[in-house]
């Protein structure tokens, strides 16, 4: 039995959906007729139950030679087999009493409304106070599923410093479905950005591999020569110029780790306030005192890079339906952003006086 794992070629926290993992084997030539959810059990072991195998199949994440199969296809030699599975949780953690902003629940999935200052999930420096937590907390009191208890499913996220919208799994079926979506990249996902400059073009596209830093290991970076990293889109509009700055939505096409942060940092327009990408400190415009002290006011309100996940659609993985949620701006983002309105249009008011 010949077996070809895909991510063992690349680095496990390069990508935004590194929760979820593709997998591809090739059957031996000799191998025997054999159902294959048997064959991917005995193959994988204990990372894989037979049930997450038969979610993975229904949810069209098992194809054999590029075909979608169910649980009972037999596989024969020669076969090529992918899968495509959310990687186990890794975390043993306490449940916190940390309040949610739900945005809905059922027995599949729950939407939040994540705030900005909440890290997703534990890591290095955040052993608790992550979403991770608040949910465990959330269900603690919820029926055991599938003979297990409830544990949050995460397949995609947003970092610390960014608002907005995640959906969580609350089932096996949830899970493998909502993997599915992202890894096919058939979720539709908006961001709005405050970046620094006036961005010279209504929209465009930004297509360019992103990498993990070669000095700060806590950044990424662009590669637009495609030698390094990995494939990364970003379809960035215009909203609103305030010649020093200018809101923009973002729509992704992948999920790389900081990818909107590294491609506007990388067409010369970093986000607004982003300290780990240098937007701390004014780019655009005259530092002079009353601009200066406007700017560090506005850092003063928003703490954080100015980003927030403003809508998320999904197909529910039981009912079929397309689900779309949308979050309004948070109040330091909004605050920051009408103060933006005023002190462009005063600026435009005292040029058009000065004028003859």
């Amino acid at each position: 039995m010949t077996i070809r794992n895909e991510d063992d070629t690349c680095e496990p926290d390069l990508l935004q959906d590194e929760l979820i993992e593709r997998m591809t084997f090739t059957v031996d030539k000799g191998q025997q007729l054999l159902r294959i959810d048997k064959y991917l059990h005995h193959l994988i072991g204990g990372n894989i139950s037979r049930t997450k195998i038969r979610y993975a199949a229904d949810a069209g994440n098992i194809t054999v030679n590029g075909k979608p199969v169910k649980q009972n296809y037999k596989v024969r030699g020669g076969d090529v087999i992918d899968l495509i599975i959310p990687r186990p949780p890794s975390y043993d953690l306490i449940p916190e009493n940390i309040p949610l902003n739900i945005l809905y629940e059922d027995e599949d999935v729950i939407v939040i409304n994540k705030d900005p200052y909440m890290v997703m999930h534990p890591g290095l420096g955040n052993p608790s106070g992550t979403l991770i937590n608040a949910l465990l907390w959330h269900f603690k009191d919820l029926p055991p599923k599938d003979g297990e208890p409830l544990r949050p499913g995460l397949v995609h996220r947003i970092d610390k410093g960014t608002s907005g919208v995640v959906v969580v799994a609350k089932s096996e079926l949830a899970l493998a479905h909502l993997a599915g979506q992202f890894y096919h990249k058939t979720t539709k996902r908006q961001y709005l950005a405050l970046v620094w400059g006036d961005i010279k073009n209504d929209s465009g596209t930004i297509s360019v591999n992103i990498g993990r830093h070669g000095r700060e290991h806590r950044q990424f970076q662009a590669f637009p020569e495609g030698d390094f990293g990995k494939p990364a889109i970003t379809h960035y509009r215009v909203l609103e110029r305030f010649h020093y700055v200018t809101l923009v939505s973002c729509e992704l096409e992948t999920g790389r780790t900081h990818q909107i942060r590294v491609h506007m940092k990388h067409i010369g327009h970093t986000l607004f306030n982003d300290e780990r990408y240098g937007g701390n400190k004014i780019l655009k415009g005259t530092v002079y005192t009353r601009y200066k002290q406007f700017i560090e006011n506005c850092f003063a309100i928003m703490p954080r890079q100015a980003l927030h996940a403003a809508t998320l659609g999904f197909v529910h993985p039981r009912t079929g339906r397309e689900m779309y949620f949308e979050c309004p701006l948070p109040d330091d983002f909004a605050t920051v952003l009408e103060k933006w309105r005023k002190y462009f249009h005063g600026t435009l008011s005292q040029q058009e006086e000065r004028s003859p």
